[in-house]
């Protein structure tokens, strides 16, 4: 299978807003009372707060994932640094699930930040998210601890950063 890999188009927003509440759902990461639901499911706005980036299937054109990539004062920035870039919101529909789409977009991100000028990149994730780690990890991304987050009292969120 051949991937594409894009800025997303509005006739993927819907698509990708199911994608990325499934891909959590799947993941575990999210309850169907929280208050962050609107967020991930609000394509539309992510497309025009940061760079949403679509995983294509070249053949069939279905979008199989996406990534928000966004710089610092963005609404979407949580930790970067006014050198840096940042993504978020990482998914991947789970039935594409090892097909190589997520590396592709985290690529992607890096592509942009170093067309950008960016020195690096940075992410959150959740200390359980190992297969996502392993992705991080092989595309040179190390563990932060000193810029680890917690939202609220219950959500640790651990930091990586990539060197461009």
């Amino acid at each position: 299978m051949e991937l594409l890999i894009r800025d997303a188009v509005p006739a993927d927003y819907a698509e990708i807003g199911a994608i990325t509440l499934a891909a959590y759902r799947s993941d575990r990461l999210i309850s169907d009372d929280s208050s962050y639901l609107g967020e991930l499911t609000d394509a539309a706005r992510r497309a025009t707060e940061a760079d949403l980036i679509a995983a294509v299937d070249a053949d069939s054109g279905a979008v199989l994932g996406s990534v928000t990539f966004c710089r610092p004062g963005s609404m979407f920035s949580e930790i970067a640094l006014p050198d840096e870039a940042e993504f978020r919101m990482l998914s991947v529909a789970p039935g594409a699930r090892g097909r190589g789409a997520g590396a592709a977009l985290v690529q992607e991100c890096l592509r942009r930040a170093k067309q950008r000028g960016d020195t690096a990149v940075v992410l959150l994730t959740r200390p359980h998210m190992r297969a996502a780690q392993q992705i991080y990890a092989r595309l040179g991304f190390v563990r932060t601890p000193e810029r680890d987050w917690w939202p609220r009292p219950d959500l640790p969120l651990c930091a990586y950063r990539a060197e461009l």
